[in-house]
Protein backbone atom coordinates (compact mmCIF):
# COMPACT_ATOMS: atom_id res chain seq x y z
CA UNK A 1 0.00 0.00 0.00
CA UNK A 2 1.37 3.43 -0.94
CA UNK A 3 1.76 6.40 1.34
CA UNK A 4 -1.50 8.23 2.13
CA UNK A 5 -2.08 11.50 0.23
CA UNK A 6 -0.74 14.60 1.87
CA UNK A 7 -3.17 17.39 2.88
CA UNK A 8 -2.19 19.79 0.08
CA UNK A 9 -2.01 17.22 -2.71
CA UNK A 10 -3.63 18.79 -5.77
CA UNK A 11 -2.58 22.34 -4.87
CA UNK A 12 -0.42 23.84 -7.64
CA UNK A 13 1.67 26.88 -6.74
CA UNK A 14 3.86 28.98 -9.04
CA UNK A 15 6.73 30.47 -7.05
CA UNK A 16 8.77 33.38 -8.41
CA UNK A 17 11.05 33.25 -5.41
CA UNK A 18 14.60 33.45 -4.19
CA UNK A 19 16.62 33.56 -0.99
CA UNK A 20 14.60 33.08 2.19
CA UNK A 21 11.13 34.46 2.81
CA UNK A 22 8.98 33.02 0.01
CA UNK A 23 11.07 29.81 -0.30
CA UNK A 24 10.56 29.15 3.42
CA UNK A 25 6.81 29.62 3.07
CA UNK A 26 6.49 27.43 -0.01
CA UNK A 27 8.76 24.85 1.65
CA UNK A 28 5.96 24.22 4.13
CA UNK A 29 3.44 23.93 1.29
CA UNK A 30 5.71 21.47 -0.54
CA UNK A 31 6.21 19.39 2.61
CA UNK A 32 2.44 19.06 2.86
CA UNK A 33 2.04 17.87 -0.70
CA UNK A 34 1.58 20.99 -2.81
CA UNK A 35 3.24 21.05 -6.22
CA UNK A 36 5.55 24.06 -6.02
CA UNK A 37 7.06 25.12 -9.34
CA UNK A 38 9.95 27.54 -8.96
CA UNK A 39 10.23 30.01 -11.83
CA UNK A 40 13.91 30.87 -12.30
CA UNK A 41 15.61 33.23 -14.72
CA UNK A 42 17.97 31.20 -16.95
CA UNK A 43 20.15 34.25 -17.63
CA UNK A 44 20.82 34.95 -13.97
CA UNK A 45 21.49 31.43 -12.75
CA UNK A 46 18.12 31.09 -11.09
CA UNK A 47 17.51 31.57 -7.37
CA UNK A 48 20.52 33.50 -6.07
CA UNK A 49 20.80 31.13 -3.11
CA UNK A 50 21.97 28.40 -5.50
CA UNK A 51 25.39 30.07 -5.47
CA UNK A 52 25.56 31.02 -1.80
CA UNK A 53 28.17 29.16 0.26
CA UNK A 54 30.29 28.54 2.07
CA UNK A 55 29.03 24.95 2.25
CA UNK A 56 28.14 22.79 -0.77
CA UNK A 57 27.00 19.16 -0.79
CA UNK A 58 29.32 16.80 -2.65
CA UNK A 59 27.79 14.74 -5.45
CA UNK A 60 24.88 17.05 -6.25
CA UNK A 61 24.48 19.00 -9.47
CA UNK A 62 26.53 22.20 -8.99
CA UNK A 63 23.40 24.34 -9.40
CA UNK A 64 21.74 22.55 -6.47
CA UNK A 65 24.70 21.84 -4.20
CA UNK A 66 24.40 24.86 -1.90
CA UNK A 67 23.41 23.77 1.59
CA UNK A 68 21.41 26.98 1.96
CA UNK A 69 19.48 26.30 -1.26
CA UNK A 70 18.76 22.68 -0.33
CA UNK A 71 17.46 23.62 3.11
CA UNK A 72 14.86 26.00 1.65
CA UNK A 73 13.82 24.18 -1.52
CA UNK A 74 13.24 20.51 -0.76
CA UNK A 75 10.29 18.84 -2.53
CA UNK A 76 10.00 21.53 -5.24
CA UNK A 77 10.29 21.65 -9.05
CA UNK A 78 12.34 24.07 -11.17
CA UNK A 79 11.25 25.72 -14.43
CA UNK A 80 13.61 28.18 -16.11
CA UNK A 81 11.72 31.08 -17.65
CA UNK A 82 12.63 34.65 -18.62
CA UNK A 83 9.62 36.67 -17.47
CA UNK A 84 11.02 39.88 -18.94
CA UNK A 85 10.32 38.55 -22.44
CA UNK A 86 6.78 38.45 -23.90
CA UNK A 87 7.29 34.81 -24.84
CA UNK A 88 8.17 34.00 -21.24
CA UNK A 89 5.09 35.78 -19.92
CA UNK A 90 2.99 33.81 -22.40
CA UNK A 91 4.33 30.58 -20.89
CA UNK A 92 3.57 31.90 -17.41
CA UNK A 93 -0.02 32.71 -18.39
CA UNK A 94 -0.45 29.19 -19.73
CA UNK A 95 0.92 27.80 -16.47
CA UNK A 96 -1.27 30.16 -14.43
CA UNK A 97 -4.35 28.83 -16.21
CA UNK A 98 -3.78 25.49 -14.48
CA UNK A 99 -2.47 26.76 -11.13
CA UNK A 100 -4.18 27.66 -7.88
CA UNK A 101 -1.80 30.40 -6.83
CA UNK A 102 1.25 32.44 -7.70
CA UNK A 103 3.58 33.74 -5.01
CA UNK A 104 6.66 35.95 -5.35
CA UNK A 105 9.05 37.81 -3.07
CA UNK A 106 10.20 40.51 -5.47
CA UNK A 107 10.70 44.18 -4.62
CA UNK A 108 7.36 45.96 -4.33
CA UNK A 109 7.57 47.84 -7.64
CA UNK A 110 8.59 44.81 -9.72
CA UNK A 111 5.45 42.60 -9.98
CA UNK A 112 3.55 45.33 -11.81
CA UNK A 113 6.37 45.67 -14.33
CA UNK A 114 6.50 41.91 -14.95
CA UNK A 115 2.76 41.37 -15.06
CA UNK A 116 2.65 39.30 -11.87
CA UNK A 117 -0.69 40.72 -10.78
CA UNK A 118 -4.27 39.52 -10.75
CA UNK A 119 -5.16 42.30 -13.15
CA UNK A 120 -2.85 40.70 -15.71
CA UNK A 121 -3.38 37.02 -14.89
CA UNK A 122 -7.08 36.82 -14.03
CA UNK A 123 -7.99 36.54 -17.71
CA UNK A 124 -6.02 33.29 -17.86
CA UNK A 125 -7.53 32.02 -14.61
CA UNK A 126 -10.16 33.95 -12.62
CA UNK A 127 -9.64 31.59 -9.64
CA UNK A 128 -5.92 32.39 -9.40
CA UNK A 129 -4.64 33.72 -6.07
CA UNK A 130 -1.67 36.07 -6.36
CA UNK A 131 0.47 36.56 -3.24
CA UNK A 132 2.85 39.51 -3.06
CA UNK A 133 5.53 38.99 -0.40
CA UNK A 134 7.57 42.20 -0.45
CA UNK A 135 9.93 44.12 1.78
CA UNK A 136 7.80 47.15 2.56
CA UNK A 137 4.61 46.63 0.56
CA UNK A 138 3.57 47.86 -2.86
CA UNK A 139 2.54 51.36 -1.80
CA UNK A 140 4.52 54.10 -3.61
CA UNK A 141 6.44 55.40 -0.58
CA UNK A 142 8.73 52.36 -0.26
CA UNK A 143 7.77 50.00 -3.08
CA UNK A 144 11.16 50.47 -4.76
CA UNK A 145 13.17 49.94 -1.57
CA UNK A 146 15.11 46.67 -1.30
CA UNK A 147 14.07 44.97 1.93
CA UNK A 148 15.83 42.34 4.00
CA UNK A 149 15.19 40.58 7.30
CA UNK A 150 17.82 42.29 9.44
CA UNK A 151 16.71 45.75 8.25
CA UNK A 152 13.20 44.95 9.47
CA UNK A 153 14.46 43.76 12.83
CA UNK A 154 16.35 47.02 13.22
CA UNK A 155 13.56 49.41 12.24
CA UNK A 156 10.72 47.55 13.96
CA UNK A 157 12.46 47.58 17.34
CA UNK A 158 13.62 43.97 17.55
CA UNK A 159 17.30 44.89 17.94
CA UNK A 160 16.35 46.96 20.98
CA UNK A 161 14.90 43.85 22.64
CA UNK A 162 17.77 41.46 21.89
CA UNK A 163 21.08 41.13 23.73
CA UNK A 164 22.39 42.30 27.07
CA UNK A 165 21.27 45.69 28.45
CA UNK A 166 24.81 47.07 28.48
CA UNK A 167 25.73 45.67 25.06
CA UNK A 168 25.07 46.79 21.53
CA UNK A 169 21.60 46.21 20.04
CA UNK A 170 21.53 42.77 18.44
CA UNK A 171 19.62 40.84 15.80
CA UNK A 172 18.23 37.34 16.16
CA UNK A 173 20.66 34.60 15.27
CA UNK A 174 18.28 33.36 12.53
CA UNK A 175 16.33 35.32 9.87
CA UNK A 176 13.09 35.00 11.80
CA UNK A 177 11.28 37.81 9.96
CA UNK A 178 11.89 36.04 6.64
CA UNK A 179 10.58 32.82 8.14
CA UNK A 180 7.55 34.44 9.80
CA UNK A 181 6.65 36.42 6.67
CA UNK A 182 6.95 33.27 4.57
CA UNK A 183 4.59 31.43 6.90
CA UNK A 184 2.13 34.35 6.89
CA UNK A 185 2.20 34.37 3.08
CA UNK A 186 1.65 30.60 2.97
CA UNK A 187 -1.31 30.93 5.34
CA UNK A 188 -2.75 33.76 3.26
CA UNK A 189 -2.28 31.69 0.10
CA UNK A 190 -4.02 28.58 1.40
CA UNK A 191 -6.84 30.64 2.93
CA UNK A 192 -7.45 32.54 -0.30
CA UNK A 193 -7.34 29.34 -2.38
CA UNK A 194 -10.01 27.82 -0.14
CA UNK A 195 -12.22 30.86 -0.74
CA UNK A 196 -11.49 30.84 -4.47
CA UNK A 197 -12.47 27.20 -4.81
CA UNK A 198 -15.79 28.01 -3.18
CA UNK A 199 -16.53 31.26 -5.01
CA UNK A 200 -14.71 30.83 -8.32
CA UNK A 201 -12.93 34.15 -7.79
CA UNK A 202 -9.30 34.50 -6.80
CA UNK A 203 -7.76 37.25 -4.71
CA UNK A 204 -4.65 39.35 -4.31
CA UNK A 205 -2.81 38.90 -1.02
CA UNK A 206 -0.14 41.29 0.30
CA UNK A 207 2.35 40.41 3.04
CA UNK A 208 5.45 42.49 3.77
CA UNK A 209 8.51 41.82 5.87
CA UNK A 210 8.02 45.17 7.59
CA UNK A 211 4.38 44.52 8.53
CA UNK A 212 5.36 41.07 9.80
CA UNK A 213 8.11 42.49 12.00
CA UNK A 214 5.76 45.16 13.36
CA UNK A 215 3.00 42.61 14.05
CA UNK A 216 5.44 40.43 15.94
CA UNK A 217 5.96 43.15 18.54
CA UNK A 218 2.65 41.75 19.85
CA UNK A 219 2.20 42.39 23.58
CA UNK A 220 5.42 44.42 23.80
CA UNK A 221 3.92 46.79 21.24
CA UNK A 222 0.59 46.77 23.06
CA UNK A 223 2.31 47.85 26.26
CA UNK A 224 3.62 50.90 24.45
CA UNK A 225 0.29 51.70 22.76
CA UNK A 226 -1.85 51.37 25.88
CA UNK A 227 0.52 52.15 28.75
CA UNK A 228 3.37 54.14 27.23
CA UNK A 229 5.90 51.53 28.35
CA UNK A 230 8.98 51.18 26.15
CA UNK A 231 10.46 47.74 26.76
CA UNK A 232 14.23 47.36 26.50
CA UNK A 233 16.72 44.52 26.74
CA UNK A 234 16.68 42.38 29.87
CA UNK A 235 19.68 40.78 31.53
CA UNK A 236 20.41 37.16 30.53
CA UNK A 237 17.55 36.98 28.00
CA UNK A 238 14.98 37.33 30.74
CA UNK A 239 11.24 37.68 30.26
CA UNK A 240 10.08 41.26 30.79
CA UNK A 241 7.63 40.40 33.57
CA UNK A 242 7.87 36.76 34.68
CA UNK A 243 10.46 35.54 37.20
CA UNK A 244 12.26 33.17 37.11
CA UNK A 245 12.45 33.12 33.35
CA UNK A 246 16.02 33.61 32.18
CA UNK A 247 19.49 32.06 32.05
CA UNK A 248 21.08 30.80 35.26
CA UNK A 249 24.55 29.44 35.96
CA UNK A 250 25.14 25.76 36.66
CA UNK A 251 28.25 23.86 37.68
CA UNK A 252 29.43 23.60 34.06
CA UNK A 253 27.59 26.28 32.10
CA UNK A 254 24.06 27.57 31.74
CA UNK A 255 20.45 26.45 31.99
CA UNK A 256 17.32 28.31 30.95
CA UNK A 257 14.42 28.17 33.40
CA UNK A 258 10.93 29.24 32.37
CA UNK A 259 8.61 29.11 35.37
CA UNK A 260 5.77 30.88 33.60
CA UNK A 261 3.05 29.50 35.88
CA UNK A 262 2.94 29.99 39.63
CA UNK A 263 3.02 26.23 40.27
CA UNK A 264 6.42 25.93 38.63
CA UNK A 265 8.06 28.23 41.19
CA UNK A 266 7.13 25.79 43.92
CA UNK A 267 8.25 22.83 41.83
CA UNK A 268 11.62 24.49 41.22
CA UNK A 269 12.16 25.35 44.89
CA UNK A 270 11.43 21.79 45.97
CA UNK A 271 13.58 20.27 43.21
CA UNK A 272 16.66 22.26 44.25
CA UNK A 273 16.10 21.64 47.97
CA UNK A 274 14.90 25.14 48.89
CA UNK A 275 11.19 24.58 49.76
CA UNK A 276 11.28 27.50 52.22
CA UNK A 277 11.47 29.93 49.29
CA UNK A 278 7.92 29.05 48.26
CA UNK A 279 6.42 30.94 51.21
CA UNK A 280 9.09 33.64 51.42
CA UNK A 281 7.04 36.88 51.14
CA UNK A 282 9.66 38.31 48.75
CA UNK A 283 8.98 35.52 46.24
CA UNK A 284 5.37 34.49 46.81
CA UNK A 285 3.79 35.80 43.57
CA UNK A 286 5.00 36.98 40.16
CA UNK A 287 4.93 40.71 41.09
CA UNK A 288 6.95 39.94 44.24
CA UNK A 289 9.54 37.98 42.32
CA UNK A 290 9.80 40.66 39.65
CA UNK A 291 10.66 43.23 42.31
CA UNK A 292 13.33 40.89 43.67
CA UNK A 293 14.64 39.51 40.39
CA UNK A 294 18.28 40.36 41.20
CA UNK A 295 18.11 38.51 44.52
CA UNK A 296 16.52 35.46 42.88
CA UNK A 297 19.23 35.45 40.21
CA UNK A 298 21.92 35.43 42.90
CA UNK A 299 20.22 32.71 44.93
CA UNK A 300 19.51 30.46 41.94
CA UNK A 301 23.01 30.88 40.54
CA UNK A 302 24.42 29.70 43.86
CA UNK A 303 22.02 26.76 44.19
CA UNK A 304 22.28 25.58 40.59
CA UNK A 305 26.08 25.83 40.53
CA UNK A 306 26.20 22.78 42.81
CA UNK A 307 25.43 20.44 39.88
CA UNK A 308 25.93 20.27 36.14
CA UNK A 309 23.32 21.27 33.58
CA UNK A 310 22.77 17.62 32.64
CA UNK A 311 22.23 16.67 36.28
CA UNK A 312 19.69 19.43 36.74
CA UNK A 313 17.90 18.45 33.53
CA UNK A 314 17.58 14.91 34.88
CA UNK A 315 16.29 16.23 38.20
CA UNK A 316 13.77 18.61 36.61
CA UNK A 317 12.63 16.12 33.89
CA UNK A 318 9.17 17.42 33.05
CA UNK A 319 8.45 18.88 36.49
CA UNK A 320 10.25 22.20 35.99
CA UNK A 321 10.32 23.88 32.53
CA UNK A 322 14.01 23.95 31.73
CA UNK A 323 16.36 23.62 28.77
CA UNK A 324 20.10 23.23 28.29
CA UNK A 325 21.81 25.90 26.20
CA UNK A 326 23.11 24.08 23.13
CA UNK A 327 25.27 25.10 20.23
CA UNK A 328 24.16 23.99 16.75
CA UNK A 329 26.06 20.69 16.88
CA UNK A 330 24.60 19.81 20.26
CA UNK A 331 21.12 20.80 19.09
CA UNK A 332 21.27 18.41 16.13
CA UNK A 333 23.04 15.63 18.07
CA UNK A 334 20.45 15.82 20.84
CA UNK A 335 19.23 12.26 21.64
CA UNK A 336 15.66 13.61 21.59
CA UNK A 337 16.24 14.57 17.93
CA UNK A 338 18.20 11.45 16.97
CA UNK A 339 15.57 9.05 18.36
CA UNK A 340 12.86 10.34 16.02
CA UNK A 341 12.34 11.17 12.35
CA UNK A 342 13.11 14.86 12.88
CA UNK A 343 16.18 14.34 10.68
CA UNK A 344 15.83 12.45 7.42
CA UNK A 345 18.17 11.05 4.78
CA UNK A 346 17.68 12.60 1.36
CA UNK A 347 18.88 10.79 -1.76
CA UNK A 348 19.65 12.54 -5.04
CA UNK A 349 21.26 10.33 -7.67
CA UNK A 350 24.55 9.11 -6.27
CA UNK A 351 24.49 11.73 -3.50
CA UNK A 352 22.85 11.57 -0.10
CA UNK A 353 22.63 14.02 2.76
CA UNK A 354 20.75 14.63 6.01
CA UNK A 355 18.09 17.30 6.28
CA UNK A 356 15.71 18.64 8.90
CA UNK A 357 12.17 17.37 8.38
CA UNK A 358 9.14 19.62 8.38
CA UNK A 359 7.46 20.35 11.72
CA UNK A 360 3.97 19.16 10.70
CA UNK A 361 3.08 15.50 11.15
CA UNK A 362 0.24 13.97 9.15
CA UNK A 363 -1.43 10.94 10.74
CA UNK A 364 1.56 10.57 13.04
CA UNK A 365 4.24 10.71 10.33
CA UNK A 366 6.40 13.40 8.81
CA UNK A 367 6.17 13.65 5.00
CA UNK A 368 9.30 12.36 3.21
CA UNK A 369 11.85 14.73 1.75
CA UNK A 370 13.05 14.97 -1.85
CA UNK A 371 16.18 16.92 -2.80
CA UNK A 372 15.82 20.42 -4.18
CA UNK A 373 16.05 20.40 -7.98
CA UNK A 374 18.93 21.37 -10.22
CA UNK A 375 18.33 24.60 -12.14
CA UNK A 376 15.67 23.93 -14.76
CA UNK A 377 15.48 20.24 -13.94
CA UNK A 378 11.73 20.14 -14.55
CA UNK A 379 11.49 22.56 -17.46
CA UNK A 380 10.85 19.98 -20.18
CA UNK A 381 8.40 18.03 -18.04
CA UNK A 382 6.40 21.08 -16.97
CA UNK A 383 6.19 22.42 -20.52
CA UNK A 384 5.11 19.02 -21.81
CA UNK A 385 2.37 18.96 -19.17
CA UNK A 386 1.21 22.31 -20.53
CA UNK A 387 0.97 20.83 -24.03
CA UNK A 388 4.14 22.20 -25.57
CA UNK A 389 5.57 20.00 -28.31
CA UNK A 390 9.22 19.07 -28.35
CA UNK A 391 9.94 21.43 -31.24
CA UNK A 392 8.29 24.32 -29.39
CA UNK A 393 10.38 23.67 -26.29
CA UNK A 394 13.52 23.53 -28.40
CA UNK A 395 12.65 26.90 -29.96
CA UNK A 396 12.01 28.46 -26.53
CA UNK A 397 15.38 27.17 -25.42
CA UNK A 398 17.11 28.44 -28.56
CA UNK A 399 15.72 31.92 -27.88
CA UNK A 400 16.83 31.80 -24.23
CA UNK A 401 13.27 31.98 -22.96
CA UNK A 402 13.71 28.78 -20.91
Amino acid sequence: MGAPPRPLAGLKVIAVEQYGAAPFGTLHLAHLGAEVIKIENPKEGGDVSRSVGPHFIAGLDPTAASGLFQALNLNKRSLTLDLARPEGLAVLERLAAEADALIHNLRGDVPGKLGLTRARLAAANPRLVVVHLTGYGREPERAAWPGYDFLMQAEAGHFALTGEPDGAPSRFGLPMIDYAAGLSAALGLVSAVMAARASGQGAEIDVSLFDTALFHLSYIGQWRLTHGHVQGRERRSAHAALVPCQLYRTGDGWIYLMCNKEKFWGALCRAIGRPEWVEDPRFRRFPDRLRHRAIIEELLDAALSARTTAEWMAAFAGRVPAAPVHDIAQALDNPFVAATDRLQDVAAGDAAFRAIAGPVKVDGARPPLAAAPALGADTDAVLAELGYAGAEVAELRRQGIV
